[in-house]
This record gives C-alpha cells, sequence and structure tokens, in this order.
C-alpha cells in the first residue's frame, strides 16, 4: 500500500518564503492572491487573521521596494544634473 499523501493540511511557520526574501514582483503576486483567499472569507477566524497579517507584511515589503526604487531614480537623476553642470 502506498502513501499517497503530499502534506498534512496543516500550515505552518514554514509555509511561506519569508517576505524579506520575495522580489517585488513576488510580493505583490503573492499580494493578490492572499486578498483573494481572505474575500472568500471560509476560513476560521485564527487562519483569516494569519492571513491578514501575512498580507500586511507583503504590503510593506512592496512599499519598500517601491521606496527603494523611487530613491534610486532621485539619485541617477541628481547624478545627472550634477554631470550636467560639471560639463557647463
Amino acid at each position: 500500500m502506498t502513501n499517497d499523501t503530499f502534506g498534512s493540511g496543516q500550515t505552518g511557520q514554514d509555509a511561506f518564503p519569508p517576505v524579506e526574501e520575495l522580489s517585488y514582483e513576488q510580493a505583490r503576486d503573492e499580494l493578490i492572491e492572499t486578498v483573494k483567499i481572505l474575500e472568500l472569507g471560509q476560513m476560521s477566524l485564527d487562519e483569516s487573521l494569519k492571513y491578514w497579517e501575512r498580507g500586511e507584511a507583503l504590503a510593506k515589503a512592496c512599499e519598500n521596494h517601491l521606496d527603494g526604487a523611487a530613491k534610486r531614480v532621485e539619485e541617477a537623476i541628481g547624478n545627472k544634473d550634477d554631470q550636467e553642470e560639471e560639463d557647463n
């Protein structure tokens, strides 16, 4: 007899990769899926809270990625302006 069970059916701490290891795109996509799951409203309160907390962490990670990108753009523009002033 073979065991066709692929998991215990229980989510654990390691069920999701750490948020800080996700790229912007990965965090955004997971956030979209998390919102869809929460909108279904078919989980217990504890499960819903875990997804809500994960969603909050994902949203913050996305915000941090975007802030970092904005800072890099501002620095690039500033460096370009500095270079143009030196050339004149």
